[in-house]
């Protein structure tokens, strides 16, 4: 079983930026294929970035060039750093590990934009 643990959430100002953190729970971390996802009221869920244990990234296109994953897999952590955030990001952020037939989701994190 791994278990993720979100962090970063908060309220900013549009413009501004935020950095996601999710913490896994087994050292095995670096084999695992991590994702960002988000679900916005009303919206169904999206996957926001998606970065594969070989290193391959992949980003929605609505922000591309604005945010960033990345793992640190001696910390057993993945990141999204979130700039030239909008409103329409506001959204509960999800982190996600999958391998195989094997799926885990942490319990979410939000992120609200906002003047």
């Amino acid at each position: 079983q791994v278990q993720l643990v979100e962090s970063g959430g908060g309220l900013v100002q549009p413009g501004g930026s935020l950095r996601l953190s999710c913490a896994a729970s087994r050292s095995i971390f670096s084999i695992y294929d991590m994702g960002w996802y988000r679900q916005a009221p009303g919206k169904q869920c999206e996957l926001v970035a998606a970065l594969t244990s070989g290193g391959s990234t992949n980003y929605a296109d609505s922000v591309k060039g604005r945010f960033t994953i990345s793992r640190d897999n001696a910390k057993a952590t993945v990141y999204l750093q979130m700039n030239s955030l909008k409103p329409e990001d506001t959204a509960v952020y999800y982190c996600n590990a999958e391998r195989g037939k094997y799926v885990y989701w942490g319990q979410g994190t939000q992120v609200t934009v906002s003047s």
